[in-house]
């Protein structure tokens, strides 16, 4: 600071306003520190740098009655002044914020650090401690104990922390709030937990996609919130459902900024910190909170705030707390087919082909805008003008590597139906699945009024043994619905700490959902187990995790499979929540000998009275077929697999499994081992049906 700011007409009416307050607190500072020393002069001899503000003082002609000038700014201007909205929101008086400007000297020039230092004796303590402001403030015409209740009072706001708290309570040191005092000057603040949108930048109640009754409640809510008939405003969706975007239109409405702060606990300072930050920047407070299934966010009272604030939430997780008292509560679901498609179109993606992806995928607003820009970008790496369906697939796939590969696996499509060799039972109940998720969305519509909180999931359980081809038609069944499936791996989700479990489930079926990818629980039996009689502790915790898959599963607006080789090991509640349940039975003959088919290259040599024999003898799974397929065409070194490559290699599956091929396959072998160039007694090795 080197030159009073009145008069000046480069600096705006808010920004005179606050350096009224600061000169004022440099005046009381000087006075202070000169009945320490004696005089004016000894305090000005001891700190040169005073020299410069007394006579800034003097010059500037507001000396000894800033509260006067400091009224005729205010008079002189009708407009937001940060400051004044922050003392009438907060009920605060001229020495509240004396000594909030006094804290703040620090800030403004740090050669008052070193008059702390100095007065209070303390090397290194460059911040005013509670006595040294209890000094300062006593000829103040108060009592010795007012600087404390005005102090306590400016914490409990937000604007002052105590930054050595376990210090004796004379010896605590105190500062403005970085982010606080920073609004205050009009200088741009650098904390990275909240973010402050201006009002000219957000989008009007008009221009935002929403269902027709979502529409209008929105339209009402600028003016409820105003008049202060709710306590808080709770926006509850799944993310990217557009809850900020909303908070955002309503706050225009009323002619103010967003201050959106995140990562917020119970018993957080920073909650006072974002009541002040959004008076004093003329803002609507929000908070983004993530609370899981069970879980409780205590919300404290925003004492500085001058509008109430807006709690953005997840479907799942309650409120408590002063802050969340009278709250009201709107639900901004997933948009449907003509939102989606609006959004589509917002996002490049044009004609045909944003009807067909509106109608197919229930993805949330967000995720639309974020896979359109995406796909615009893939588009000019091929070289084209206009967005293709490929495009919008590889797009909404890296959207889900950024918010599903730490607690899932992309599995890569698989191709069509045809490749599942299975007996017509399980194909029917697998086309009636497709056929469900295809019109899981609409399907409530042409049901009873019972069904009308049918939501939008769909659960199924694929269970055989394994090999059966569990896996592969949960595949076909992404491609079939031209979806991305992606595989939870259990190691990731499951964690030996409580509750961990459930936040790690909660976020990978929150992302899917948001994104309308399939989800495959490979072996789920391990998370859906049935639940036992407590009679530990690990018992009771095993059950709230299987309680809280329950409820998961329930409410889940996507489509996910289980897959599991240990059906009757799971929870009976878990079998009545599925919506198809399709048995993989180990293949027949006819079943096995398509299995070869498929597996065998076009170019093979295999008899067909060997592939015959294979096919009505070995009673040997999908997947185990698959590796003899594999393993044949090792054997063949490059040439096509012949008949005694894959009988060699279906002799080695059961010797994998245990047991003995239900052929003899001694002269096979040999001519295998001839084959492969190896030994004669290596050939005999494989042969192991002797």
């Amino acid at each position: 600071m080197t030159a009073p700011v009145f008069g000046l007409h480069d600096r705006s009416v808010a920004r005179e306003h606050v350096t009224a307050h600061i000169y004022a607190a440099i005046e009381h500072v000087i006075t202070q520190v000169a009945s320490g020393f004696g005089s004016t002069e000894a305090a000005c001899k001891q700190f040169p740098f005073l020299s410069g503000y007394q006579r800034e003082l003097a010059e500037g002609g507001a000396a000894g009655r800033w509260q006067a000038t400091i009224a005729a700014i205010e008079a002189g201007h009708g407009d937001h002044l940060p400051l004044r909205a922050l003392r009438a929101a907060a009920g605060l008086d001229h020495s509240d914020l004396l000594l909030f400007a006094t804290i703040g000297l620090v800030e403004e020039d740090a050669r008052f650090g070193l008059l702390c230092e100095v007065v209070q004796g303390v090397a290194g303590q460059a911040r005013p401690t509670l006595g040294l402001l209890t000094a300062w403030f006593r000829s103040d015409g108060g009592a010795p104990g007012d600087a404390r209740v005005r102090l306590a009072r400016l914490v409990d706001l937000g604007l002052v922390q105590v930054v050595n708290p376990d210090a004796a309570r004379t010896a605590w040191a105190v500062q403005v709030v970085p982010v606080v005092w920073d609004a205050l000057r009009g200088t741009a603040g650098t904390a990275t937990w909240v973010r402050h949108t201006a009002a000219a930048e957000l989008a009007a109640i008009d221009d935002l996609v929403l269902t027709p009754a979502l529409a209008v409640v929105a339209g009402r809510l600028p003016a409820l919130l105003a008049a202060g008939q709710a306590g808080a405003l709770v926006l509850r969706g799944p993310r990217g459902s557009g809850r900020r975007t909303l908070a955002g239109a309503v706050a225009a409405k009323l002619g103010r900024g967003l201050v959106v702060a995140e990562g917020l606990k119970a018993d957080d300072p920073r909650w006072r910190a974002l009541g002040a930050l959004s008076t004093a920047l003329h803002a609507l407070p929000v908070a983004l909170l993530e609370p899981g299934h069970g879980e409780t966010v205590e919300v404290p009272r925003l004492p500085a705030a001058d509008l109430p604030v807006v709690l953005v939430l997840p479907p799942q997780g309650g409120l408590s707390g002063a802050g969340a008292e009278r709250a009201l509560t709107v639900v901004v679901g997933a948009p449907g087919p003509q939102e989606r498609a609006i959004h589509w179109r917002a996002s490049g993606v044009v004609g045909a082909l944003a009807d067909d992806l509106a109608a197919r995928l229930r993805m949330t607003g967000g995720a639309i805008r974020r896979s359109g820009v995406g796909a615009r970008a893939y588009a000019v790496l091929a070289g084209r003008d206009a967005v293709s369906a490929a495009d919008v697939q590889q797009a909404r796939r890296a959207l889900g590597r950024q918010a599903l590969d730490a607690l899932a696996t992309w599995l890569p499509p698989a191709g069509d139906w045809d490749l599942l060799a299975v007996d017509d039972a399980t194909r029917h109940e697998l086309r009636l699945l497709e056929e469900r998720c295809r019109r899981r969305e609409s399907l409530a519509g042409g049901l009873g009024r019972a069904f009308a909180g049918l939501n939008a999931g769909v659960r199924a359980l694929f269970s055989g043994p394994s090999g059966t081809g569990k896996t592969l038609a949960a595949r076909l069944l992404a491609a079939a619905l031209d979806q991305d499936c992606w595989r939870v791996d259990l190691a990731a989700v499951v964690n030996k700490y409580i509750g961990e479990t459930e936040k790690n489930l909660n976020q990978v079926f929150s992302r899917a959902e948001e994104l309308d990818v399939i989800l495959l629980l490979d072996e789920g039996d391990a998370l859906l187990t049935a639940r036992t009689n407590v009679q530990s502790a690990n018992d009771r915790y095993a059950n709230l995790e299987t309680n809280y898959l329950l409820q998961r599963l329930e409410g889940y607006q996507g489509v996910v499979v289980i897959t599991s080789n240990a059906a009757d090991r799971i929870d009976a509640a878990f079998q009545r929540r599925m919506d198809a349940t399709v048995d993989f039975r180990p293949p027949g003959a006819a079943e096995r000998l398509r299995i070869l088919a498929l597996h065998l290259p076009a170019g093979h040599t295999v008899p067909g009275s060997v592939l015959g024999e294979l096919a009505g003898r070995c009673a040997l799974t999908g997947g185990q077929m698959r590796n003899a397929c594999l393993h044949a065409a090792l054997l063949a070194r490059g040439l096509p697999p012949a008949g005694e490559h894959l009988l060699a290699a279906v002799a080695r599956e059961y010797r994998k499994a245990g047991a003995s091929p239900p052929f003899a396959l001694a002269s096979a072998a040999t001519v295998n081992g001839s084959a492969s160039g190896g030994p004669t007694t290596r050939a005999h090795e494989h042969g192991a049906g002797r």
